[in-house]
């Protein structure tokens, strides 16, 4: 039987007016929507909204409409359909940072707020780029006002579900649920073996030549199978997942040609072929395109298509090598050849919330005003930028990820860390930071 008009208005738990619907107010609104696992509509007609039947109603425009309404002072960036400058002063509000102050209930525009993040408007601006050519941390401003180790996003969206309930006090909302999500980087999958003759005997030679003999003697004994490879952590990862219940995803780099920054396996080593079939028999595994692949976008569907043979599981999952990767041609070339989730959002340099969020999100092309299906997957720690920019220990790194985890658990948001096995193995160099590792994963796993 058809439903009548009112019938289909009633299937919504919210209503948001706006004069004027845009493709940048319906991410925001859909984004919404997948917060709060509650249908809400949008719609532009005024006189429908005043009288439609759905109590739960949120006025997003410039002036109130109703006295049992929810008024936001819309800010103009989501009706324009441009990139530019846009000024931004942060506040203080209810003890978190906030911009684009208006009148209303919520103080600030709380949409405008949330696209700016979400969408990374500021990496289309002009800015700073780091010794790598990304996009430098400095240029940020969640770094600038203090909020790049915070889910700023999170928490504006759980301080507007004690506005929702408060004002609608029989609207049901469900909590989101805290998710722990481990990943891992294989860039380097041995320290000393499977590396070949050419590359095993002029790193000897140089640690002969150097007088370095404890090294070269120890590496041999790696080489001949005497000892266990320095990043050689497969095995205890395993362990550790099977004890937990975890699945972790895992990302291979499969550069076919090896460079200054792609210094992985030979893809062709039967030991790498192993070690990728075994990987893929157990877990989910993703691409890790190689630093080449962003200067030969060629080079990106080779890969796909070489780790798909080789795990025989299709690719869906990518995070780009050193994070390197800019909006929005990256991303493009992404969705081009198939990647549906990527993991890449986060700084090479320090780590925190580089969209201040903790929680999937689909990526919105600013350039094209489309929302699209590539879903951005945050992470907030990676083992490199604690050791290699933060110069931190294990044990502060540690500190550092029990941080992170009480912020996320706190909004009930998803973390996700990143590790690369050489942190893992037995290297001296990474002392302790196994058991920094383990410790996190035991608490996060376990409250």
């Amino acid at each position: 039987m058809e439903r009548t008009e009112q019938e289909k208005a009633l299937i919504y738990s919210v209503i948001i007016y706006s004069h004027t619907l845009t493709s940048r107010l319906q991410y925001v609104v859909d984004f919404l929507s997948q917060y709060y696992h509650t249908p809400i509509k949008l719609i532009c007609d005024e006189e429908k909204y005043l009288v439609h039947p759905d109590p739960h109603k949120i006025n997003y425009s410039y002036h109130r409409l109703l006295q049992n309404e929810i008024w936001i002072h819309s800010h103009v960036l989501l009706f324009e359909s441009t990139i530019r400058p846009v000024k931004v002063e942060c506040f203080d509000l209810r003890g978190k940072r906030a911009f684009f102050k208006t009148e209303g209930d919520t103080g600030f525009d709380l949409f405008a707020g949330i696209f700016f993040l979400l969408s990374r408007y500021e990496e289309y601006l002009p800015h700073q780029v780091d010794a790598y050519g990304r996009y430098a941390h400095q240029s940020s401003l969640a770094f600038k006002e203090g909020f790049l180790h915070l889910p700023l996003v999170n928490l504006w969206l759980e301080d507007f579900r004690n506005l929702l309930t408060t004002h609608f006090p029989d609207l049901q909302l469900p909590a989101p649920e805290f998710c722990f999500q481990p990943t891992y980087d294989i860039d380097i999958a041995w320290s000393y073996r499977n590396k070949g003759f050419k590359r095993n005997a002029g790193a000897i030679a140089k640690l002969f030549l150097t007088g370095k003999w404890k090294s070269m003697v120890y590496r041999i004994r790696v080489i001949r199978g005497k000892r266990r490879d320095p990043f050689d952590a497969y095995e205890w990862m395993d362990d550790l997942h099977h004890q937990l219940g975890l699945k972790p995803l895992y990302f291979f780099l499969v550069a076919q040609q090896q460079g200054r920054y792609d210094r992985n396996i030979d893809v062709q080593s039967p030991a790498f072929l192993d070690l990728v079939r075994q990987t893929a028999a157990s877990y989910t595994i993703g691409l890790h395109p190689s630093w080449a692949s962003s200067d030969h976008p060629a080079f990106l569907p080779k890969e796909k298509s070489w780790l798909e043979k080789v795990a025989e599981q299709t690719i869906t999952a990518s995070r780009q090598h050193y994070l390197r990767f800019s909006l929005p041609a990256t991303y493009r070339r992404l969705i081009a050849v198939g990647i549906l989730d990527d993991y890449s959002m986060g700084y090479g340099t320090v780590n925190g919330f580089r969209a201040s969020v903790a929680l999937p999100f689909f990526w919105y092309d600013l350039k094209s005003e489309t929302k699209t299906p590539l879903r951005i997957h945050p992470f907030c720690f990676m083992d490199a930028n604690a050791y290699y920019e933060e110069k931190k220990s294990a044990a502060e790194a540690l500190q550092e990820m029990l941080a992170y985890y009480e912020s996320i658990r706190a909004v009930n948001g998803t973390m996700i860390v990143i590790w690369h096995n050489s942190f893992l193995g037995v290297d001296e160099v990474f002392e302790g930071w196994r058991n920094a590792y383990e410790h996190f994963v035991l608490k996060a796993c376990r409250q």
